[in-house]
């Protein structure tokens, strides 16, 4: 059974908290005692129903002002799939927090409030969700009761999203007409918008097709551990082991190392003391080749067939996740996969605007939460791939040289 992870992004009262307390309720994936606990923190409601926020709202803080403040995972499944909720804020306050959560999820919600429309939240988590490279976004129009579930104000809100997508390049869109509060068109058909012919939310989640997502042609194996026990028994036996972030490999396969350039051939693939001809994205392995190539962690072994860039000038898009201002000359850390390097930041091209998308140039530093395209000069060359074309070896991230605490994720996109 396969896993689809996604996020949910909307802004303050569009009815995210709501629509996945929905979505695990109506798909009768909570526990009893969560349910009673529920029941019980309902019980001053005037309407008599349940408050089914409160099964995501899970800090104090977040109940008290109505709004979702940390990244939160939910984990439910059904007889077609395993699903994990990235529930992240959408406050412009938490840019941070939604890039953290949503820079591995496959499908992205939009929540939008059927009485506003495509409003300036909308854009922004539309922008987050481009620059992360997700593949699947779904425009979930809420709140369909308030507009007597009318067909004229969601097709006018997909019009307005399809000029937005259009721009960002955001290809695959599905749109669904819904109301969290009543559940229609979350996991049961809706009676009240019959004009609707599109599956539910959860029809689409179980059938959207993710296995086109995974890139199987750039092999790419980032090592972590170089495997030499010494000794008698297993006197010559050295493995490197790790996890393959994109492609496949096979015995026999021609195999570069970077950034020494080294060429060798797979010898063997071991999984759990077991050999196996051929392996693929996401198993780790250990990998050993045919000849004795000087290889440790932070090495990058790939397939011959398919080089990566190679270069100690970066430019990447950065988002800035620390109080402390970054300004052109910082040095920090860049880790990509599991190779670190020293690096400084030789200029910040422009900053993005996350509401207008206006690229703002002459700027001189970065605060919490800011976007900016950045030109970075590292120690050693690092080798990567587009993000744009491989999410797995095309992120990064900046690390603070005296906190050891992450400052910065990045999303490279090529030589400089």
């Amino acid at each position: 059974m396969d896993l689809l992870r996604f996020i949910t992004a909307g802004s303050v009262d569009d009815g995210k908290s709501t629509l996945i307390g929905r979505l695990l309720y109506d798909s009768k994936s909570i526990l009893a005692d969560q349910l009673e606990a529920i029941e019980r923190a309902s019980k001053s409601r005037d309407d008599g129903e349940i408050d089914l926020a409160l099964l995501t709202d899970g800090l104090r803080s977040e109940r008290e002002q109505g709004i979702t403040i940390d990244v939160a995972y939910r984990y439910f499944q059904t007889p077609a799939r395993k699903f994990i909720i990235v529930d992240a804020p959408g406050h412009i306050q938490y840019t941070r927090n939604m890039v953290t959560g949503a820079s591995n999820c496959q499908l992205a919600i939009v929540l939008v409030d059927a009485r506003h429309g495509v409003a300036e939240q909308t854009r922004r988590h539309s922008l987050i969700a481009s620059l992360l490279g997700i593949p699947h976004i779904v425009v979930a129009v809420n709140k369909m009761d308030l507009v007597g579930y009318s067909q004229d104000v969601f097709s006018n809100i997909c019009i307005h999203y399809a000029e937005l997508a259009q721009k960002l390049n955001v290809r695959n869109v599905t749109y669904i007409p819904m109301s969290a509060l009543d559940g229609d068109n979350v996991v049961d058909k809706s009676v009240a918008m019959p004009w609707y012919e599109g599956p539910t939310l959860l029809e689409h989640l179980e059938t959207v097709e993710i296995d086109d997502d995974l890139n199987l042609v750039q092999g790419r194996f980032p090592v972590q551990y170089v495997i030499r026990p010494q000794t008698a028994e297993l006197h010559d036996y050295r493995g490197y082991a790790g996890k393959i972030t994109s492609g496949q490999f096979r015995k026999g396969d021609s195999i570069t190392v970077f950034p020494s350039g080294e060429t060798s051939t797979i010898d063997a693939i071991e999984i759990a003391e077991t050999h196996f001809d051929e392996a693929v994205t996401p198993m780790s392995v250990v990998l050993h080749l045919a000849t004795d190539v000087d290889i440790s962690r932070g090495d990058l072994i790939v397939r011959s067939d398919s080089q990566p860039i190679v270069s100690q000038t970066v430019e990447a898009m950065l988002c800035w996740m620390d109080t402390k201002e970054l300004k052109a000359g910082s040095k920090y850390i860049l880790q990509v996969g599991t190779s670190r390097t020293r690096c400084s930041v030789r200029e910040i091209v422009y900053q993005l605007n996350v509401n207008t998308y206006e690229e703002i140039e002459h700027v001189d530093s970065l605060k919490l939460n800011d976007l900016a395209k950045v030109m970075l000069r590292t120690a050693q060359p690092i080798s990567f791939d587009p993000y744009a074309t491989n999410r797995a070896s095309g992120g990064a991230i900046l690390i603070d040289e005296t906190s050891n605490v992450t400052v910065g994720a990045l999303m490279l996109i090529g030589e400089a």
